[in-house]
């Protein structure tokens, strides 16, 4: 009771991977963990609002990071965004900070994954021994959204939807 846990799944269907991730509040959560839940998300679609032709890998990043640092955040570094089509984790990384006006500039059809992960605390994470699960280094509440967004007629175009997660989550507390 109390904690904030993210799932992050991927998928295979003909031929294309996606990913996504959403973090549970389970039971009752305290309001700095809520605000670090909506913060989360709103970083996440700022990132999506920057996926545009024209633009660079790194505006997203630094938009990301701009938004979840005036909230008193750190952002991880050591687990990124990327590129998705017929292999997971393609070029270009997106990370979830960065320099405006750098990185890779943003074109027509480009397929990526968008996935900023908040920390409460420090940036700072660790990998436990099971090679999948992971924590802060300081041990503060993170939390974790991620979409699959491709650019279309220059924009973007969210590809995953939290609506099912959000209409169970709605059905349970009924």
């Amino acid at each position: 009771d109390g904690d904030i846990v993210s799932v992050d799944c991927g998928a295979y269907f003909e031929g294309f991977y996606g990913d996504h991730a959403y973090t549970f509040a389970v039971g009752n959560v305290s309001e700095d963990k809520l605000k670090l839940l909506k913060v989360t998300q709103e970083c996440l679609q700022i990132g999506i609002e920057h996926a545009r032709v024209g633009n660079r890998i790194g505006d997203i990043g630094f938009f990301i990071q701009e938004h979840a640092e005036k909230h008193g955040y750190g952002v991880v570094r050591e687990l990124v965004g990327y590129g998705l089509g017929r292999t997971m984790h393609e070029d270009p990384q997106v990370p979830n900070y960065g320099k405006r006006g750098k990185g890779k500039k943003i074109q027509e059809g480009l397929v990526i994954a968008i996935e900023p992960m908040i920390n409460m605390g420090t940036e700072r994470v660790i990998q436990l021994e099971d090679g999948w699960t992971i924590l802060t280094a300081d041990r503060k509440p993170s939390a974790h959204f991620e979409h699959d967004v491709a650019v279309v007629d220059g924009k973007p175009e969210v590809l995953s939807t939290f609506k099912y997660v959000e209409e169970a989550l709605a059905k349970k507390k009924k």
